[in-house]
């Protein structure tokens, strides 16, 4: 019996290989998107931050239709201890205006909402298949594996996430280094609207998104976060896979004591675990990206190629991955314009990446991850600010100090030493 063939098969139906998907379709390209789940988002735990200029790209006016949660307008630093904390907020009103800078999904119903767009353009969602090989004709990839069967196509593009062992047989990407992977534990928990809007101070579809630091991972590098969504909150912490095999720490412990932690209890208290799992990240930045993401008749996208950034104060993965998506399915339909599909032909994928948003961004702060490794960002920054402003704020009748010398006070009591702030507050500068 012969093997199907298609132009373009896509491995994965996550926001990268459904970004491809819906703009091949819609310029006619035959494609097929091969997702292990029972449908497209079914695997994926809570939510997260979309900053959703590129999906109004992707699909214009989406905010009519796709089940967003809310528009974040509230962004809030914290620096946590075990007892206490300092928030840093910013709010800007005019985050909320369209189209929305950012917004907070649930990737279970966002995904799914995808791959309904995707189909309505033309492209074929095949579920609950694992994809177990390429195939290969010498060093090009004429198609896939599945089980007994095999499908062939033009181009494949693997979109399989993190963990891409397709990438990796297909030579273009060796085993990831512990250094440059998270372990993430999340929870999503219930609450009516109206519970969430007095609690964090919203109305209307107005969000919040926390970035916490500190005692919410145990010292361990990585950090916490909590978002809003409409009736239910998105919490969790994600710490370094090296860091954590060192320290002999679980995520999971990491997570339950945030959930008891005195900023986080009233915020979620009364509400309902609907959610609760782990799932592996990148934290490399660019560093995470393989020298080249084309091959003879492939290309790789999204978590695949290693596209994320975690700067500290945001961490990005679903809006690089839609560009990428997007500059794949371009360069797809150039090769397809030439009937060359050649690794020289699909390297306009390179070209591509790096005219948009995502090489320029990955570029930018590429120096993040270095600075993310600071054990004083993790262990003692969060102590020595918590300890100043416990001063400055603290009336015992006994005489105030200058505020410098107050500083000076909780840098040595913080066992910081004045070397290591300043090569911290370099590194910051040059990263950020």
């Amino acid at each position: 019996m012969a093997a199907d063939k298609y132009e373009v098969i896509i491995i994965g139906g996550g926001p990268a290989g459904l970004a491809a998907a819906y703009k091949l379709a819609e310029a006619g390209i035959e494609t097929v998107v091969v997702e292990r789940g029972e449908y497209s988002g079914s695997k994926n735990l809570s939510g997260g931050i979309l900053y959703s200029r590129v999906l109004e790209q992707l699909i214009p006016n989406y905010w009519e239709e796709a089940p967003v949660e809310r528009c974040i307008t509230n962004y809030l630093t914290t620096l946590m201890t075990q007892d206490d904390y300092f928030n840093l907020e910013y709010k800007g009103k005019a985050l909320g205006n369209l189209p929305y800078n950012a917004v907070s999904v649930l990737r279970a119903k966002f995904d799914r909402w995808l791959a309904e767009k995707a189909e309505e353009a033309g492209a074929m969602i095949v579920t609950g298949i694992k994809v177990e090989k390429v195939i290969k004709e010498g060093t090009r990839i004429v198609g896939i594996r599945t089980g007994d069967e095999e499908m062939l196509a033009d181009v494949v593009i693997a979109a399989d996430g993190i963990n891409s062992f397709i990438a990796q047989e297909a030579g273009l990407r060796g085993a990831i280094e512990p250094k440059h992977l998270a372990v993430g534990a999340k929870a999503l928990i219930e609450l009516p609207r109206e519970v969430i809007e007095e609690r964090f101070r919203l109305s209307g579809n107005e969000g919040a998104a926390y970035a916490i630091l500190g005692e919410a991972t145990y010292g361990v590098a990585g950090g916490a976060f909590l978002y809003t969504n409409l009736e239910s909150l998105s919490i969790g912490v994600v710490m370094r896979l090296d860091d954590l095999v060192k320290e002999k720490v679980k995520p999971g412990d990491a997570l339950d004591d945030l959930l008891e932690h005195p900023m986080v209890a009233p915020l979620v208290k009364g509400g309902k675990m609907v959610e609760y799992g782990a799932h592996l990240t990148g934290e490399g930045g660019l560093h995470m990206v393989p020298p080249q993401l084309y091959a003879d008749g492939m290309l790789i996208i999204g978590d695949a190629a290693g596209f994320t950034i975690n700067s500290g104060l945001v961490i990005r993965g679903m809006d690089l991955a839609i560009g990428s998506g997007m500059a794949a399915a371009a360069a797809v339909l150039e090769a397809k314009s030439k009937g060359d599909f050649s690794a020289g032909s699909l390297s306009a994928y390179q070209r591509n990446l790096d005219q948009s948003f995502v090489m320029k961004d990955l570029q930018l702060y590429v120096k993040a991850p270095d600075f993310m490794e600071s054990d004083l960002l993790f262990k003692k920054y969060s102590h020595m600010v918590n300890n100043l402003f416990g001063k400055v704020y603290t009336h015992d009748l006994t005489p105030k100090e200058h505020l410098l010398k107050m500083a000076f006070k909780a840098i040595k009591e913080s066992e910081i030493p004045l070397i290591g702030l300043a090569k911290d507050g370099l590194k910051g500068v040059r990263a950020l």
